[in-house]
């Protein structure tokens, strides 16, 4: 029971493992020529060619009718996130950096929660406690986020980083001109919002066609068809744009195609289902902590105090975001809530008649409004 319970929270800290991953060595890739409309289109194509099977195994006999509507959900989920998130995320980073593009990522929660508060896909009530906890607790995870991004303080020594300070410092402080970097912010926080709204769309599609493997294959699908007329258009006459070769670029693709595209779609479609488009989206900040981790380990950079201060606030902004959820689950999870009451226009009439007796002349009845039972209940409110 318990590791059922944790399941969730693995599969959303893997897709921060996998985001962290790709934001390193698609920055990397970008920087040796990797054209990002081509990248796209081909990541979205090794998605669908290792998904659909599985889907086409998995799902055969349960999935659910495709209608025209869960057809141009499916059509629309392909163009936010595939075509222009992606698009514009790593136009950005090519503008900025990657510790930079990473860490705008970081108003993703903040405009997810704005937005599934306004779809009514999270319950939000001010005056609960709980509630506010994961308000506060969104706010406190972006604000960690910026901590480890403005705030630099003293360099806290580890065994694994001395010796590379200078070299590394020469190595990562490219100039960026503040044109740039202008282009660069609009860029990725014109991505970040097609993100929050891909999430929302694909909560809501979820409703209508719970089929995770199926869903995926056909928005990277979708996501190829439209990336690949966005490239015709974009790179016309630029028949180098689609060569592939063996390097940098071939790994990120194959990497981003099966781990953030093909997995990712999928496990935050099962996890939403569960815990909403929210809880999926708390967790980005946490990416930032993997890279400065493995940027700590993996390529010797310099770990300062700003860093380790934001890493904690984030940590308790989590735990807020995360005590909200649990709340709101055992709230649902009881039979009734005294708090949630329809109006008393709303409640059910009841006619008691006293009778005198010996005597059925004398009708008093009496008209009072009782509760609604359980069953009631959740009809009047939709459940």
């Amino acid at each position: 029971m318990m590791l059922q319970d944790l399941k969730p929270y693995l599969a959303v800290i893997f897709l921060q493992f996998g985001n962290a991953g790709l934001v390193i060595i698609a920055k990397a890739a970008l920087n040796h020529g990797m054209n990002h409309y081509t990248f796209a289109v081909y990541r979205n194509l090794v998605a669908t060619l290792v998904i659909a099977p599985f889907a086409l195994f998995f799902e055969r006999k349960g999935r659910p009718k495709l209608t025209f509507s869960i057809f141009i959900k499916i059509m629309l989920l392909g163009l936010l996130e595939p075509v222009i998130d992606q698009n514009l995320y790593y136009a950005g980073m090519q503008y900025t950096t990657a510790t930079f593009a990473i860490a705008m990522c970081n108003i993703i929660p903040a405009m997810t929660f704005i937005m599934a508060w306004i779809c009514r896909l999270e319950k939000v009530n001010i005056k609960k406690l709980h509630s506010m906890g994961k308000i506060v607790g969104t706010l406190v995870t972006v604000g960690g986020a910026m901590i480890m991004t403005v705030v630099v303080g003293p360099t806290i020594g580890l065994p694994w980083s001395k010796g590379s300070t200078t070299a590394h410092n020469q190595q990562s402080t490219a100039p960026v001109s503040a044109g740039d970097n202008i282009k660069g912010s609009m860029m990725i926080i014109a991505g970040c919002l097609s993100w929050s709204c891909f999430y929302i769309v694909q909560a809501l599609t979820l409703k209508s066609y719970p089929a995770e493997l199926s869903l995926t294959a056909l928005i990277c699908a979708a996501g190829t068809l439209q990336g690949s007329i966005v490239t015709i258009i974009a790179e016309r006459g630029n028949n180098e744009a689609w060569r592939l070769q063996w390097d940098a670029g071939l790994v990120t693709i194959v990497y981003g195609g099966v781990i953030c595209s093909g997995l990712g779609y999928y496990l935050s479609g099962i996890v939403m289902k569960e815990k909403g488009p929210v809880f999926v989206t708390a967790f980005n900040p946490l990416s930032m902590v993997i890279v400065a981790i493995l940027g700590s380990i993996v390529l010797s950079e310099q770990m300062n105090l700003g860093r380790v201060l934001g890493a904690v606030v984030i940590v308790v902004g989590l735990y807020l975001v995360i005590w909200g959820k649990s709340k709101d689950e055992s709230q649902s999870n009881s039979k009734f809530d005294p708090d949630e009451l329809p109006p008393v226009n709303q409640q059910i009439p009841m006619t008691i008649s006293i009778k005198k007796l010996g005597n059925e002349d004398h009708d008093h009845s009496l008209s009072i409004a009782m509760p609604p039972t359980n069953e009631t209940f959740n009809k009047i409110n939709g459940k």
